[in-house]
């Protein structure tokens, strides 16, 4: 009975110390909402509105963070905590402070493969972030990306290592309305219709594991003229003698079927 007890108070006194660790800067914009964000487990839900996969690895929460000078080397110190998937300006992001054109913003957390993820392919995902990403894992670059809305992949398989934690260190600079990319209102002095600029992951960040072929992405075009829909499979590693089969269901119906090689329309 004692040993239950103590289990459970230090269970209770780890999941009180990780929450104090994080609370919101300031209050701007602030909703009840707000009032329930879980550091531990922020935005728990799957990401992606297509394509849902049961098995997959949620990477929000606390991570380290620093803002630096750009170009300059990785910190070998950091300035602290930032609750992700939220926006280095956010309130709840806990640091609410003005990035800029001249500064760079580093993250970095582990994160540790289940094993029954073994012999399958690990995809890093990215669902946004603000604007030009690097990405290392384990201290090899996996690769960048420029963009803010659309989300982005990598597969970190080989990078893995095969005991122990894994490290994730990201690099994000974003110079807003000082240089030409698509920024929508974003501005570094915001007023009347421009927004405040905002800098780094802004949403969930998730590894998932894939068998060897594996679907990557579906793109359908719908064509009301006539009245019909064009289907096309993007695959990962899939041969020519591979095909998809695409069903267009209403209810326990089944309305009409397709099937298409990789990388074709239906």
């Amino acid at each position: 009975m004692r040993k239950l007890l103590f289990l459970i108070t230090g269970i209770l006194f780890c999941s009180i110390a990780f929450s104090q660790s994080w609370e919101p800067a300031g209050d701007k914009i602030k909703t009840r909402w707000a009032d329930e964000v879980n550091p531990s487990n922020p935005l728990p839900e799957y990401p992606r509105p297509q394509m849902e996969r049961g098995d997959w690895l949620n990477l929000n929460g606390l991570w380290d963070y620093a803002i630096i000078d750009r170009g300059a080397k990785k910190p070998e110190q950091y300035d602290g905590k930032i609750l992700v998937p939220f926006a280095v300006e956010s309130s709840l992001s806990g640091v609410q402070k003005t990035v800029g054109e001249e500064k760079e913003v580093w993250y970095e957390r582990s994160f540790s493969i289940p094993r029954s993820w073994k012999g399958k392919k690990k995809i890093l995902n990215f669902w946004g972030v603000d604007w030009l990403t690097d990405v290392w894992i384990n201290g090899v670059k996996v690769g960048n990306l420029k963009g803010s809305y659309d989300p982005f992949s990598f597969d970190i398989s080989p990078f893995i290592e095969q005991d122990g934690e894994q490290r994730l260190v990201v690099r994000v600079w974003d110079p807003a309305d000082r240089s030409c990319q698509p920024r929508g209102k974003q501005v570094f002095n915001p007023g009347g219709i421009w927004y405040t600029a905002v800098t780094g992951i802004r949403q969930t960040v998730w590894i998932e594991p894939v068998n060897q072929k594996y679907i990557e992405n579906i793109h359908s075009i719908a064509d009301i003229d006539n009245n019909s829909i064009s289907v096309k499979v993007i695959s990962g590693n899939a041969s020519d003698e591979d095909y998809f089969e695409v069903t267009d269901s209403k209810g326990n119906r089944d309305i009409v079927t397709g099937k298409l090689g990789a990388g074709r329309p239906v």
